[in-house]
């Protein structure tokens, strides 16, 4: 049982971090200009496919000897970087090609737009994918990211492990400093109050949501190349689950809020993963049989019912604010 509930606590963790990084790409975006960036979803999956390429041409042979090639540690950094870079261009193409000519359009007109260039980008991974006779997508990580470091109650933790945490951990804590902590940060955060008063007290309203949205890709690289370490086997269609729990786990937390979609993504990847293993109670405890028919598929199911129970009582979400729209 001990070991059980270790297990559901740990890669619970370990997966609801990896929701709350892609989660902040969502509620960043939607915190300035109050927009579902539904291509977020894939602009993700282009870190996974960035850390993919990285790893074929950097890392060593799949049949080479143990330590041959460039230094595994040396090669992610490499990938994080240049994956951080090609997401948070793309996403700013995206915001100046299919989002800022409809800013005045009725908001339904953007969310088609989004969910139109979602459809785009996974066509264009899928052709330049394709025309090398790539379509499923083994990434080679390094067996350095595959080693036991330590075991807790018989749950091996691994070196990609260690890196998620790590890595998201100075996310975090960078762009809380950019946020809260500096003269971008208070320019972004008077552009999402209000447009109209930050422009005329002189800060160029299209620069901060640009850059909103070059971070929001940078986060949303990072997430895929750590979903990359995590889950190496990948196809075009592999950002869209993630992307949607990641976005369920902003409106969890309260869509617009960087802590809410932190604690979103935690409180979601625990969720799932007790949903998962749930009918494994039912051989403890004989009086939950019922348990036994709760199957491990059900874990999105459950996981969403989860989220609407929460929101039927906290609509805005945990951390969200509830608004008063001016009429």
């Amino acid at each position: 049982m001990e070991n059980l509930l270790t297990a559901i606590l740990i890669n619970g963790l370990l997966l609801g971090t990896l929701y709350a990084i892609i989660a902040l790409g969502y509620t960043m975006v939607y915190g300035i200009l109050q927009l579902i960036n539904f291509a977020h979803s894939e602009v993700f999956l282009s870190g996974a496919v960035v850390a993919f390429e990285v790893f074929r041409l950097l890392g060593p042979a799949p049949d080479a000897p143990p330590g041959s090639g460039m230094n595994p540690y040396l090669v992610l950094v490499i990938a994080l970087v240049v994956a951080m870079l090609v997401c948070g261009t793309l996403n700013v193409l995206i915001e100046r090609l299919a989002y800022r000519p409809l800013r005045t359009a009725p908001k339904l007109v953007p969310l088609i737009s989004a969910i139109g260039v979602s459809l785009i980008l996974q066509d264009v991974i899928k052709f330049i994918e394709g025309t090398q006779g790539r379509f499923q997508l083994a990434v080679n990580v390094p067996t350095a990211f595959t080693q036991t470091v330590f075991s807790v109650a018989d749950n091996n933790i691994k070196v990609r492990d260690l890196v998620l945490i790590v890595v998201a951990a100075v996310m975090l804590f960078g762009l809380d400093r950019l946020v809260n902590h500096s003269r971008v940060g208070r320019a972004i955060r008077a552009v999402a109050q209000d447009r109209v008063t930050a422009g005329l007290m002189g800060i160029d309203a299209n620069r901060m949501i640009a850059l909103t949205f070059a971070i929001g890709g940078a986060l949303g690289g990072v997430g895929g190349v750590l979903f990359a370490l995590k889950f190496p086997n990948l196809d075009p269609y592999s950002g869209t689950v993630p992307g949607i729990k990641a976005f369920s786990a902003a409106v969890l937390g309260g869509i617009g809020s960087i802590p809410g979609a932190v604690l979103g993504g935690l409180v979601l990847g625990l969720v799932e993963n007790l949903l998962g293993v749930i009918s494994s109670f039912s051989l403890i405890f004989p009086k939950l049989a019922f348990l036994g028919a709760i199957k491990a598929e059900y874990k999105d199911v459950g996981a969403f019912m989860a989220l609407i129970i929460i929101l039927i009582f906290k609509p805005s979400g945990l951390l969200g604010r509830s608004t008063t729209e001016k009429v």
